[in-house]
């Protein structure tokens, strides 16, 4: 049963300088669910019991990922294994990990490892690599984003991939007939939209300066042009300043409400659900989003769609994934990686969307659930699925969150009217190249 605990439970598995400030919900399980499907594990006889069953665990992760009671007992029924949950919010598990890793300490056993931190816990040595079956590798694209190397870093247990989303009906008021296959499409359909006065602000998109604004950046470019980065990480101009120059163009045009170069990413998002945007491509999420009448005000007049491309569809998207992962420091690692199997089992991914809407990483389990009606209104959602790639030639790099940080800035500065799109990729093309040359 979950109890909610003060931090002090986490004081035996980190350092006290990051015990301070820690928000934590213990649970320990025991009940009796399978897992079978999900990643494989080398669960071999262990200090946690006998071929790796029995023992306890802590897990680290946001209120999004923690299962339900009863799950967690049916893990512990069926191997023995105990879980005691740290649910800590998203914003604090990096600072966490990273202090605790310095000081040779295991924040926990299991942790959350979004796809951002990938390439710099690589670079740390700070995640235990874990097996795979050939058969999880080929039904898992995002997985691509947590393997360094050749080693997997983390699993990814829910999904969020790039999909476009338009508003139908101010599609017929314009009296435009067909749904946008490139992005030049996109752009004269929101001049069309504007003009007749049916959307002042048809775009989407994020212009602040925040992460949201420089990932944008860097799908559109993929999307558009199939590359974002060189092999040895340096930006490919062709592609990103034609992206930029796209965003500038939409911004010269009024064609994104100015309201978006300040506001939060989410905001602009958020603006087809309220019809004050008629196209956006953006998280998966939004599918569920545009047939809750809690978040979407215009339901039913929102269709998602494959992401447009340069000459027709675009053959990619990008993800933007979170997983699990075992801490080098763990001293539980075979029960770690048997609870990760468990957890990201086909089995309990469709579980979990019915618990904790999460969008579920293996195909087979996302294309169930669209066959069965749970996921409704899913558009072009499982053909996109298909079509996740990685834009990063290496893998996410160690240094990401300074070039992203380069970029968003970068981006804001043009929006604002302080650079043009040549100055603004001027700007952040000499801080990646620096970064990529470290």
């Amino acid at each position: 049963m979950k109890k909610r605990l003060i931090s002090t439970l986490l004081i035996l598995s980190m350092t006290a300088a990051m015990a301070a400030g820690c928000s934590g919900k213990e649970s320990s399980s025991d009940s009796n669910t399978g897992g079978t499907g999900g990643a494989s594990s080398d669960t071999t006889a262990s200090d946690d019991g006998v071929d790796g069953e029995g023992g306890s665990i802590t897990f680290m992760a946001p209120d999004w990922a923690i299962p339900t009671d009863d799950q967690l007992k049916a893990f512990t029924d069926e191997t023995g294994i105990e879980v005691t949950v740290n649910e800590v919010g998203w914003d604090d598990i990096r600072d966490k990990m990273v202090t605790a890793a310095a000081g040779g300490q295991a924040v926990a056993d299991v942790v959350e490892v979004d796809w951002s931190w990938v390439g710099e816990f690589y670079a740390a040595d700070w995640l235990e690599p874990l097996e795979v079956s050939d058969e999880v590798k080929a039904d898992m694209p995002t997985l691509e984003t947590f393997t360094k190397d050749g080693n997997v870093l983390a699993i990814p247990y829910a999904n969020d991939y790039r999909l476009s989303y338009y508003n139908t009906k101010q599609y017929e008021d314009a009296e435009i007939k067909e749904e946008p296959q490139t992005w030049d499409e996109v752009y004269a359909n929101c001049k069309t939209l504007k003009e007749k006065g049916v959307c002042d602000y048809p775009f989407a998109l994020p212009l602040n300066a925040e992460e949201k604004t420089s990932t944008y950046l860097m799908w559109l470019a993929y999307t558009m042009n199939g590359i974002v980065f060189n092999d040895d990480g340096t930006l490919n101009k062709d592609s990103v300043l034609a992206a930029l120059k796209y965003e500038e163009q939409l911004i010269k045009d009024e064609l994104v409400d100015p309201a978006d170069k300040t506001s939060s990413g989410m905001d602009a998002y958020k603006r087809i659900l309220s019809g004050s945007a008629n196209f956006l491509t953006g998280p998966t999420s939004f599918v569920s989003k545009s047939t809750n009448e809690e978040d979407c005000s215009v339901i039913g007049q929102i269709t998602p769609i494959l992401v447009p491309g340069k000459d027709a569809k675009a053959t990619v998207t990008m993800a933007l994934p979170e997983a699990l992962g075992v801490t080098k420091f763990s001293e539980n690692k075979d029960a770690a990686k048997k609870f990760i199997e468990w957890y990201t089992s086909a089995e309990m991914q469709e579980a979990l969307n019915e618990t904790n809407t999460a969008i579920p990483t293996l195909n087979s389990v996302l294309k169930k659930l669209i066959d069965d009606g749970k996921i409704q209104n899913a558009g072009a959602m499982m053909e996109q699925a298909e079509l996740i790639a990685s834009p990063f030639p290496g893998g996410v790099p160690s240094y990401y969150a300074e070039m992203s940080n380069a970029m968003y800035n970068a981006i804001n500065k043009m929006a604002l009217g302080e650079m043009t799109a040549d100055e603004a990729y001027a700007e952040m093309e000499a801080k990646v190249a620096e970064l990529a040359a470290e």
